[in-house]
């Protein structure tokens, strides 16, 4: 087991001496700033517009309770970036099947279980990072939207548990792109069927025709756990959600460990 270390230490160098996950990260970062500074100056009015008795619209003709009104934009700020994070799971977990270097990671590491146990600790590793970042973006800008109001809401118990939740879902939705890009052997495949689930959701079809279902789409998972089900038409509580969000990466990335004990390593 002293060796498995070394090999996720391996492995996460490979990522981030990547050019193109560098890249990747960096434009979904400077998205997240974009539309931050642009929405900042319409939360700095709706927060000075909170009523005495406590309402605001953060989007007109919808007032709500300040405070949780608030908090679910924040992490509603994060879940948006979060869909552009599987991208970089893909971009990392490609990186061999682009360059046709797995032959020498097999040769490097011959055990298949542990090659593929660091392969996704080292993905998990970045994501988490890329995550925390995100979510840190949202509460800075939050936190100057509401500094005069109330600036301990974007680190309160309620926020901290918001973002911890889209973290986890940044992480676990990441880790099935990984799998399923490992399993097609392609980064572009990957992405490709990563936007073809979250399309499929988009259009609510799932959720009009078969409610279980859709419940069970990695995005809906991610809608089910993070959204508040008084404001929005959720098809499942958070535990369901959380259940489905660990089991896309279980089965994928299991698939793609078997699926490298199998084929050859060309």
């Amino acid at each position: 087991m002293s060796a498995v270390p070394a090999v996720i230490r391996a492995e996460l160098t490979k990522i981030v001496s990547l050019r193109g996950v560098w890249l990747v990260t960096g434009a979904i970062v400077a998205l997240h700033l974009l539309v931050s500074t642009a929405n900042l100056g319409i939360n700095i009015d709706a927060v000075h517009g909170i009523t005495p008795d406590g309402m605001i619209e953060l989007f007109a003709g919808e007032p709500r309770p300040a405070r949780q009104a608030i908090i679910d934009f924040l992490v509603a700020s994060s879940f948006q970036m979060g869909l552009f994070l599987p991208a970089i799971a893909a971009v990392a977990a490609g990186q061999e099947f682009r360059a046709h270097q797995l032959g020498q990671s097999l040769l490097a590491v011959p055990r298949r279980t542990r090659l593929i146990v660091a392969k996704t600790l080292a993905i998990a590793g970045y994501l988490l990072f890329a995550a925390v970042v995100i979510a840190g973006i949202s509460t800075a800008y939050l936190y100057a939207a509401v500094k005069d109001y109330d600036p301990g809401i974007p680190v309160s118990a309620e926020a901290w548990l918001g973002q911890g939740k889209f973290v986890a879902f940044a992480v676990l939705t990441g880790l099935a792109t990984a799998g399923i890009t490992i399993l097609a052997r392609s980064t572009l495949l990957g992405i490709v069927i990563t936007v073809a689930l979250l399309a499929l959701t988009m259009t609510r079809l799932p959720a009009a025709l078969a409610p279980a279902l859709d419940a069970l789409l990695p995005l809906s998972a991610g809608r089910n756990l993070l959204l508040d089900p008084a404001d929005n038409e959720l098809t499942a509580g958070p535990g369901h959600a959380l259940a489905v969000l660990l089991a896309w990466p279980l089965v994928t990335m299991a698939a793609a460990g078997i699926a490298l004990r199998r084929r050859d390593a060309a």
